[in-house]
């Protein structure tokens, strides 16, 4: 099964390698009308660092789900492309390939490293608190002075000598490691009603502490850091952990009560949140100010129509921030309905992969995590494109795998690795206990 499973891996990396290079090529001849000559040389570099994962996941874990690697390859490729393609454009850095490029060398790099040196998840377990500390601190590092950055109105980044990045990136990794051992070890508390308040029967208040803790993190996040994006991820991952755990839907209901009540205080006391949830009801009443830049993102949608204008034929770059926040917008306008819904499987894909391992697992941290990191995948992406299409006010977090950033590849790298190596853990797992019941005697002479 193992071996199937990543002959599998190599034929779909290869199938996706030669949709980015096909891209590439019409992106090139959209806007040179030729063909680029590197061509030969940039299918061999993406060959090359696809094929080091896959042998990777072949050495480290043999067994794992065959689909999650070449969907985050695709996904990589594709947005890889439309970089190039804007790079030099108006507004946008003309360096932001080499950027990319380099970047997605150190993410494959530390997928690698994530499956050497996590080699069985339990291992994570040990250390809860410690992830606990390290989410905190990497969350709270954007407000010291000094050291955070406030671009765009939202405080989340830090600079450390040369070195910029969003410590939130990281934080939703260890978040998730933490609450994952938290529940395990606590669901059954969590599932006995001992107090009510009003119509609702709740555990004890000390065992609440942790919901309510995220719960003023992600306040503290939305008010301090002024980031609605990566305060709703954080809250959003906690609350549907702590029903997965418990199977109770009162605590899901009851997280939502508490983030819209601090999302309505943070609307009626600061005015950045005020500006976020207008333009989202009304941009048009400032076009050319606040409201420009969801306004040209509809344009763009608009102006792809079924198919899309064509890869390099479009002006994505007309909206400011498109290489980060807004590339599913340049994706809809030159690749169309057909292209943007051909993303949105993807995310579909790698979601249900995910979720296919949590069901899978049989040991309860493995099964909690493996849902912790898929929720994240899937909020961080609904988030995003829901900012960018006007379902939910805009928020200023990357598009997993397709934007511009090297936070958000390194981290999703590693989030992507700890999900192959339950799926191996599981699988092999699995294969022992067939092989045993197949063998009981064999069994029997190793215990005796």
């Amino acid at each position: 099964m193992g071996r199937l499973r990543r002959t599998t891996e190599l034929s779909l990396i290869v199938l996706g390698s030669l949709i980015v290079a096909g891209a590439y090529t019409l992106a090139s001849l959209g806007r040179n009308a030729s063909i680029p000559a590197n061509l030969v040389s940039f299918l061999g570099i993406i060959l090359a660092l696809l094929v080091t994962a896959h042998l990777a996941t072949r050495w480290l874990a043999p067994e794992a789900d065959g689909l999650l690697l070449p969907l985050a390859a695709l996904l990589n490729g594709l947005g890889f492309v439309f970089i190039v393609r804007l790079a030099g454009e108006r507004g946008v850095p003309s360096d932001l390939p080499g950027l990319q490029a380099t970047w997605t060398a150190l993410g494959i790099t530390a997928y690698v490293g994530t499956l050497l040196f996590v080699r069985k998840t339990r291992m994570l377990d040990r250390y809860r608190y410690s992830f606990a500390l390290a989410g905190i601190v990497l969350l709270l590092i954007p407000l010291v002075p000094g050291v955070g950055r406030q671009i765009n109105g939202a405080r989340i980044w830090a600079s450390i000598g040369p070195i910029n990045f969003q410590p939130g990136e990281f934080a939703k990794i260890a978040l998730a490691v933490f609450f994952a051992s938290y529940l395990v070890e606590k669901r059954e508390l969590l599932r006995i009603a001992t107090t009510r308040i009003g119509p609702l029967h709740l555990p004890e208040l000390r065992h609440l502490g942790p919901l309510l803790l995220a719960w003023g993190f992600s306040i503290i996040v939305m008010v301090a850091e002024k980031d609605l994006g990566s305060s709703l991820l954080f809250f959003a991952l906690f609350a549907v952990m702590v029903w997965v755990a418990t199977d109770r839907i009162a605590y899901p209901l009851t997280a939502l009560v508490l983030f819209c009540g601090g999302a309505y205080l943070a609307w009626t006391q600061f005015g950045h949140v005020q500006d976020r949830v207008s333009i989202w009801l009304n941009p048009w009443e400032d076009a050319s100010g606040t409201g420009f830049q969801v306004l040209q993102s509809m344009f763009a949608f608009a102006t792809g129509g079924i198919t899309g204008t064509g890869l390099g034929l479009g002006d994505p770059e007309r909206i400011p921030e498109v290489e980060t926040d807004f590339i599913f917008a340049a994706i809809g306008e030159e690749l169309g309905l057909f292209g943007a819904t051909a993303v949105l499987l993807c995310y579909l894909l790698m979601i249900g992969s995910g979720l296919r391992v949590a069901m899978r697992a049989d040991a309860p941290f493995d099964k909690l995590l493996a849902v912790g990191l898929t929720a994240l995948l899937g909020f961080q992406t609904f988030i995003i494109i829901g900012g960018v299409t006007r379902l939910v006010p805009l928020t200023g977090i990357t598009l997993p795998f397709v934007s511009y950033g090297g936070s958000s590849l390194l981290a999703n790298y590693v989030l992507l690795a700890l999900l192959m190596r339950i799926s191996d853990d599981t699988a092999q797992r699995e294969r022992r206990r067939l092989e045993a019941e197949a063998n009981p005697n064999t069994i029997q002479t190793v215990s005796a």
